[in-house]
């Protein structure tokens, strides 16, 4: 089987080469580059847009493509009024299925920073002191002192993408 990833980010590949193996064969992930068509850093709607643009956008001869979009959503009833989450798209050519991962909340400074126009990478790279902190084991990890990392986050919401998959005859796709 082979799955294409809308991403060359390497904690992206990984966890989606680890969700597809929980239920597959002969699993053979790559990543393209490809345009999310929503802001560098986005919010709400556009997290779930830019997660189902990469993987249309990166669905050339595979089986799965698999667009994932980390943003921030608007959230009452946290510290700093947003929750990220992660948002994989699980597309083969004719149909699309949606899985999140856990949410969490950035530090305040974190929020602060973006509402000014800064990017949640540039800032918690800042914070860490870790230069492409996302592209290694990202933030995540370093809030959760080492327990969960992007991959992992990344795993946990194709799993919930590929739900629909794994159960055909309960969907019907």
């Amino acid at each position: 089987m082979k799955v294409v990833v809308g991403s060359l980010n390497p904690t992206k590949i990984e966890g989606v080469r680890k969700a597809f193996s929980q239920f597959f064969e002969n699993v053979i992930v790559e990543g393209v580059k490809v345009n999310s068509m929503v802001s560098d850093q986005p919010f709400n709607n556009d997290v779930i847009k830019g997660a189902i643009n990469r993987a249309i956008n990166s669905f050339y001869e595979c089986d799965f493509s698999v667009g994932i979009e980390a943003g921030l959503f608007r959230l009452k009833n946290t510290i700093t009024g947003y929750i990220d989450f992660q948002v994989a798209a699980v597309y083969n050519g004719k149909r699309i299925t949606i899985g999140f991962g856990p949410g969490f909340e950035y530090p305040p400074i974190v929020i602060d920073e973006v509402l000014k126009g800064r990017e949640v990478g540039d800032v918690m790279d800042e914070i860490t002191g870790i230069k492409d902190l996302g592209e290694k084991t990202g933030a995540i990890h370093f809030l959760t002192k080492g327990i969960i990392s992007r991959d992992e986050l990344t795993r946990i919401a194709v799993t919930m993408a590929l739900i629909p998959w794994i159960n055909e005859e309960l969907y019907k796709i």
